[in-house]
């Protein structure tokens, strides 16, 4: 078992859980979060990305969907460790038995590579289970008009990510890109979009 401090908050996954990394803590800082907001985490892994939004605003509640039955049970135990107010649905994000635009935030760190794409990142990073669209389609359904969807994801794929949240009716309205240091390449994209939102893109550096 593996354990890291976020805060005030302790995070502990086993080995066979995907483990914690410099996206999900990047996405965890980019995304915006505030006091009770109801927040779905989609593909919650080990549930790393509620202990550290729970960091940053009081009284969240929240919901998070995840296949892996191994992944899904570690993060029942890490809310309910940190007591934490939330629920962790066992199952496909795209069928999950949710209501509609019952949360101000969705929030994912999903797969990167497309099937077929010849890069492949083993079996959490590739999009076998859940592609881009069936993503942005889920996020689009669950955040209410005006409630935000914030992901993370690889640069080569912007036109990707923007044309597949616009499309489920999710204005992209922050972007940043994350590199390692001066003169490295970006490593990751940090977007952020609004259901129904007007057009008009902040780029954060």
């Amino acid at each position: 078992m593996r354990m890291e401090q976020l805060g005030p908050y302790t995070l502990s996954w086993p080995d066979g859980v995907f483990p914690l990394g410099g996206d999900t803590l990047a996405l965890g800082a980019f995304s915006s979060v505030r006091p009770g907001w109801r927040v779905c985490d989609l593909g919650t892994g080990s549930g790393a990305l509620p202990l550290l939004l729970a960091r940053r605003a009081e009284k969240l509640s929240f919901t998070g969907v995840e296949i892996h039955p191994l992944s899904a049970q570690t993060a029942r135990k890490n809310l309910e460790a940190n007591r934490l107010d939330g629920r962790i649905i066992t199952g496909d994000l795209r069928t999950a038995p949710l209501p509609a635009g019952a949360f101000e935030l969705a929030i994912s760190n999903p797969p990167y590579f497309p099937v077929g794409s010849g890069t492949s990142g083993g079996p959490a990073r590739s999009e076998e289970c859940c592609s881009l669209e069936e993503l942005c389609a889920a996020a689009g359904r669950l955040v209410k008009n005006g409630g935000r969807f914030a992901l993370c994801h690889r640069p080569e794929r912007l036109v990707d990510v923007l044309c597949a949240l616009r499309a489920c009716r999710l204005e992209p309205k922050r972007l940043k890109l994350a590199a390692h240091g001066p003169g490295h390449p970006p490593f990751l994209l940090l977007v952020e979009a609004v259901k129904q939102g007007k057009p008009g893109l902040t780029i954060e550096t």
